[in-house]
């Protein structure tokens, strides 16, 4: 398994697990060396960036980053840096709106 798939597949099972058994809708984790702040709602849109887009866990990583000094929509900030193209980015909404 890739490391970043693997760090990813981690992360949305802890989310997962910490969310039924306490009911938070956020967790601290460590990506790819970084600590941040995700919400629940967010490792499906993540799982998604990096399995079907092929979006780099340290991609994810810094976009997650820069969300929690300026938030906003992660799709928007990876449009944003220049981590995902235009194309990508009308995917990911598809993808959200469906």
């Amino acid at each position: 398994m890739h490391f970043g798939t693997r760090v990813l597949a981690e992360l949305k099972d802890g989310l997962a697990g910490l969310a039924h058994q306490i009911g938070i809708q956020s967790k601290t984790q460590h990506i790819e060396g970084s600590v941040v702040k995700v919400h629940q709602s967010d490792t499906q849109l993540i799982n998604f960036l990096q399995e079907e887009l092929d979006i780099s866990a340290k991609s994810i990583a810094f976009a997650l980053r820069h969300s929690q000094q300026d938030p906003g929509p992660l799709p928007m900030i990876l449009w944003q840096y220049g981590l995902v193209s235009i194309e990508q980015l009308e995917q990911i909404f598809d993808w959200l709106e469906g």
